[in-house]
């Protein structure tokens, strides 16, 4: 299925271009503001700076297509390219697919660990070992059932030359306590130039496990660094101070389906708030990022998070944050073929239904695009792929392919 798409200035924050039936058509609509919301915020919050939240729109002048390589991916989390550019695909039921550069071709991956996918759990984000040409060793998180319930762990394996099994598994690193639940797993991977890997965690959602994001003697709402071999990553912000576990790299976090690293190596995560409150933030090492005690977003009851304070010292506050939520997930930053689109943010948006664009100046968000709404798809990861061209996954088991025309 192809989709063609052009998308033309809009000349006020009021003009909605029509929908074109025979080019799918689709013009992004802005609110009041000029901003890409065109919602009520959940709440009366005002921010700590100008351009944190409902920053003006901007609108993309090159000409793109939107192709649907594979509607039957089944329940995709993870997608990454291997060196030859087809595609390895993490299935939520507890394994993975590698896919062909066109989608056509589809075979399945066997020998990974029992994962409990229930919720929001299964097998979930991959990533290859930096000598993966020569060593063949795929690292992966899931959600393993351990003691009396689950968490989110790290695991490697060496695929099998034909790419049909995963063998040697091992998990690396676990991220106890273990709990009774099915949310909140974060759980993306990203490694630096040193080949130490990062790694997510979300504080597993429930009133009794918030608190922990906020203490320092466990593994839940933290960005973690560990080497290839699950210890801490040298030079890591806490190692060797009493209280901290040494493999935290930052705290403070809620829910973090998203990490990636920017083309100047700064490590950037976005998380999903309650209601409101979504948040990017640049992760810098041994920093608080305020859940469960500073937030812009709301109990789903409407009632206060906490005190319901936005700032508190000893705190970052995100570079930017969205109310009402677009459930941000998986992202990356482009350095493809649309050269308007070099160096922006991409992401994956759930419950918003499209893939958001962020363009940065300064660590400073200057404008934002909502690309592909017309799909109305719950996009749960983005790949900027090897050949130039933007792709992503979708929970209905779709693969997008977003390319130059």
């Amino acid at each position: 299925m192809k989709i063609n798409k052009f998308y033309v200035p809009i000349l006020s924050v009021f003009l909605i271009l029509s929908s074109c039936e025979k080019n799918h058509v689709s013009a992004q609509q802005t609110g009041n503001d000029g901003s890409v919301e065109t919602e009520r915020p959940n709440s009366e919050y005002q921010p700590a700076f100008k351009g944190q939240t409902r920053i003006k729109a901007v609108h993309t002048t090159t000409a793109y297509s939107v192709d649907i390589l594979n509607k039957d991916l089944g329940r995709p989390w993870g997608i990454i390219n291997l060196p030859d550019g087809r595609f390895l695909i993490t299935d939520k039921r507890g394994w993975m697919n590698v896919v062909s550069k066109d989608g056509k071709q589809i075979s399945k991956i066997e020998g990974f660990p029992k994962v409990d996918s229930k919720g929001q759990g299964g097998m979930l984000d991959v990533a290859l070992d930096p000598d993966f040409k020569n060593n063949t060793i795929v690292y992966f998180s899931f959600s393993e059932p351990f003691g009396k319930g689950n968490l989110t762990s790290v695991a490697k394996g060496q695929l099998s030359t034909d790419l049909k099994s995963i063998s040697d598994v091992k998990v690396i690193f676990r991220a106890e306590p273990s709990y009774d639940g099915d949310k909140h797993y974060g759980s993306r991977l990203a490694f630096d130039k040193d080949g130490n890997l990062f790694v997510s965690t979300g504080e597993r959602s429930d009133k009794v496990t918030r608190v922990y994001a906020q203490k320092t003697d466990n593994y839940l709402g933290k960005i973690l660094k560990i080497t290839k071999d699950g210890l801490p990553a040298p030079g890591n912000p806490f190692i060797g101070k009493p209280g901290y576990k040494p493999e935290i790299y930052a705290f403070g976090i809620r829910n973090p389906q998203g990490l990636a690293i920017d083309p100047n190596g700064k490590l950037w995560d976005v998380e999903m708030g309650p209601r409101g409150g979504d948040e990017i933030n640049l992760i810098e090492p041994g920093k608080n990022y305020g859940w469960g005690d500073v937030t812009y977003g709301i109990e789903y009851s409407g009632d206060k998070v906490g005190q319901g304070i936005t700032q508190r010292e000893g705190t970052v506050q995100p570079v930017y944050y969205w109310d009402p939520v677009i459930s941000p997930s998986g992202i990356t930053f482009y350095t493809g073929n649309i050269d308007e689109w070099k160096g922006n943010l991409i992401i994956g948006c759930l419950s918003g239904e499209h893939i958001d664009r962020i363009v940065m100046k300064d660590n400073k968000v200057v404008g934002e695009e909502r690309l592909l709404t017309d799909q109305k798809e719950r996009f749960r990861d983005v790949l900027n792929g090897a050949d130039g061209n933007l792709y992503a996954v979708t929970d209905s088991g779709k693969l997008y392919k977003i390319s130059k025309k």
